[in-house]
């Protein structure tokens, strides 16, 4: 059976190579300082800065998928989320509210904060009902690029016994996360980024 994402070679001008494969239902986790590539590669596993090399989502590669539907089953979340609309409930298409009203109070939102503007929301809200949106795509793979740096500890527990039921139910999740326990709570494998290359990782 084909690796849920098999990464082969892949570069750009600014990173890489990095090749790795991960299965469904397992998390990658990444660590590394700031400014060592982490977001560069979740940008490149999304399509979203020119790249080489190969990638492939159950064994099709993605040449063979438009961008846009690419990005539909490979859903990158980044650290601070772009609002377009100013409430949260118009950023969700009609066919999706069921899972989000599902999903708002095991985030610990409440419903009202749909309509609640944007620019009203606390940072740690902003960032939950920004997790709400990738998930709400139903995506084969979520490139989460610190989830829960702005929550705390209730809420992040939260957002990490949620990804976990996900994850048993066969969701892939490429994770940096700068929290030594989160790593080691989610990552099924772990790698550490140092200048812009992956490396094993090793305990300190």
């Amino acid at each position: 059976m084909a690796a849920r994402l098999q990464v082969d070679q892949l570069r750009s001008a600014l990173a890489g190579p990095f090749t790795f494969s991960l299965n469904a239902g397992e998390c990658l986790a990444i660590s590394g300082p700031s400014g060592s590539g982490k977001s560069l590669l979740l940008r490149m596993l999304c399509d979203l800065d020119p790249s080489s090399g190969s990638i492939a989502l159950d064994g099709a590669p993605r040449t063979g998928i438009n961008a846009p539907a690419w990005r539909g089953k490979v859903v990158y979340q980044p650290a601070e989320a772009g609002w377009w609309d100013p409430t949260p409930a118009t950023h969700f298409k009609p066919e999706q509210m069921e899972r989000v009203r599902t999903l708002l109070p095991r985030l610990g939102l409440s419903a009202d904060k749909l309509d609640t503007e944007v620019r009203l929301l606390s940072t740690g809200e902003r960032q939950r009902m920004a997790l709400l949106r990738s998930l709400a795509c139903q995506p084969q793979v979520l490139l989460l690029d610190e989830p829960t740096a702005a929550l705390d500890p209730e809420s992040t527990a939260a957002v990490e016994q949620l990804l976990q039921e996900l994850m048993a139910a066969g969701l892939s999740l490429v994770l940096v996360t700068h929290s030594e326990a989160q790593a080691q709570l989610l990552g099924t494998c772990r790698m550490r980024m140092e200048n812009r290359q992956l490396h094993d990782w090793k305990a300190a």
